[in-house]
């Protein structure tokens, strides 16, 4: 992005609207470190608009009210009109957080956009109403909207995780409200753009960009029915605990520190190709990153050496060149963050295998050389703590009992996974390791299942008819014994 974008408007109901306050949010290039972008922030006043405005369109609109064929054609419009544009989406967004654009056409948006398309194929067959044999006679159990749904996404795959909200909510009949992180306001601009040309009724959608108080505000709204948020663990639990008062549902995906084990009969060549993209990924910035790779004590030599080597031929630079395989962190605090842990590693004993400081390739931006800590303890910080970031550990083990208990020593659950010579055995792994999502010798996230987290990395689930199900309400109607057999 070489020129800078200027947005005076908030999209509010579906129309574009001035902002009732006057704070500004600036947009930095994590490259360039220079501003890109300058957007509104999002005041209480503007949440109090889109809320009433979407409490006015479930409540009296004819959203909830038209039929799932009519709903799905306006989110088919929206996801063709994604589609077109996914390549300007993912420039917007790697200009925004340092995702290499390669990675980001991908990762961003090709993978926000299947996000519009899964949700699509549930919808289709999702059984909205049932027939029942109660214990004192037949029943009908409904599913219903649930309501004004406010969607808190984060910085590091904004269209991805607005998809997982927006998508699934739109299509149950609900309304929403979609607040943006300050650091990715601009492809919110994009999405607001196709919504409005893609026939949503007054009211259903409002697009907010906002700091962490607005976004409390938002949550603890009590004209919210839902709350579906992506974040942190400490933010989570405010959200929770705002969330609270009202008794408002929540959704929290959360963070992660997932393990990727590698048996002793493993082909490590196979392994370190199939880690190292998701372990780097976003540059450290997901919550899914295999960050800690266990290694079998009699294999660690080679794998320490394969993988070190794996991180040194990683390419650093402008997240906009196509060559670029990893880019800078979000902003300042997050390489400092990165850097600390670093050290801290250090310090508690592991040993720096590569990376570990600023690339001498980059004079400014945000950067972190891809690094390895290597002989990690499970018991370090640097193990058990989300540095989201590129830093990453390796943890030798003696069996395979052993892996699966440093694999589920950890207060998160969210990601994982096994690579070995026999796939039943990598099975029987996966069974046994306490984690939402995990995969065998490969790594995937598939939108027609359910994903979500085991114990801190979340409550409830996306994708799938599970995180489908979580945009509902379940009505149970009571109905005469002789129902249906009348006449």
């Amino acid at each position: 992005m070489s020129e800078l974008v200027e947005h005076g408007k908030l999209f509010i109901g579906g129309e574009w609207a001035d902002p009732l306050g006057r704070d500004v949010i600036e947009v930095v290039s994590p490259h360039t470190e220079q501003v890109i972008g300058r957007v509104p922030h999002a005041s209480e006043a503007d949440v109090d608009r889109a809320v009433a405005a979407a409490r006015q369109a479930f409540d009296h609109g004819p959203w909830p009210r038209t039929s799932l064929d009519e709903r799905i054609a306006v989110v088919t419009r929206i996801k063709d009109a994604f589609a077109a544009r996914y390549e300007e989406m993912a420039r917007v967004i790697s200009a925004q957080n340092g995702t290499p654009y390669t990675s980001s056409v991908m990762v961003q948006a090709l993978a926000a956009m299947m996000v519009w398309d899964a949700a699509l194929t549930v919808a289709r067959s999702f059984p909205y109403e049932e027939r029942r044999d109660g214990a004192l006679g037949p029943l009908l159990v409904r599913r219903e909207p649930v309501g004004v749904v406010a969607a808190v996404v984060p910085w590091n795959v904004p269209q991805f995780t607005a998809a997982a909200k927006l998508a699934p909510a739109l299509l149950a009949g609900c309304t929403a409200v979609l607040k943006v992180s300050p650091e990715t306001p601009l492809d919110a601009y994009l999405l607001a753009e196709i919504a409005a040309e893609a026939g949503l009724p007054e009211g259903v959608l409002s697009i907010l960009p906002a700091d962490r108080e607005v976004s409390e505000y938002l949550v603890g709204h009590p004209g919210v029915d839902k709350v579906s948020f992506t974040g942190s663990v400490a933010a989570g639990r405010r959200v929770m605990e705002v969330a609270s008062r009202n008794l408002t549902r929540v959704t929290l995906e959360l963070g992660g520190k997932s393990a990727a084990v590698i048996l002793p009969d493993a082909d490590l060549d196979a392994a370190v190709a199939g880690i190292v993209p998701f372990a780097w990924m976003i540059n450290g910035q997901a919550c899914v990153a295999q960050t800690r790779i266990l290694v079998p004590r009699s294999r660690y030599g080679e794998c320490a050496e394969a993988f070190a080597a794996a991180a040194g031929a990683l390419r650093v630079g402008d997240p906009l060149d196509p060559a670029t395989e990893l880019g800078p962190l979000v902003a300042r605090r997050q390489r400092q963050r990165s850097l600390d842990y670093i050290r801290i590693g250090q310090e508690e004993g592991a040993e720096l295998l590569a990376g570990g400081g600023r690339p001498a390739s980059q004079e400014r931006g945000w950067y972190v050389e891809p690094t390895l800590l290597g002989d990690v303890d499970n018991s370090m910080r640097v193990a058990r703590e989300e540095i989201f970031g590129p830093v990453i550990c390796l943890l030798p083990y003696g069996d395979e009992e052993e892996a699966v208990r440093i694999a589920d020593d950890s207060e998160y659950g969210l990601s994982g996974s096994v690579w070995t010579a026999d796939t039943e055995r990598g099975i029987d792994v996966a069974r046994r390791v306490r984690t939402g999502t995990y995969s065998v010798n490969t790594f995937s996230l598939d939108m027609l299942g359910p994903f979500g987290g085991y114990k801190n990395s979340g409550l409830g689930r996306e994708f799938g008819p599970e995180g489908y199900g979580e945009f509902f309400e379940h009505k149970m109607i009571h109905l005469p014994a002789r129902y249906g057999s009348e006449g």
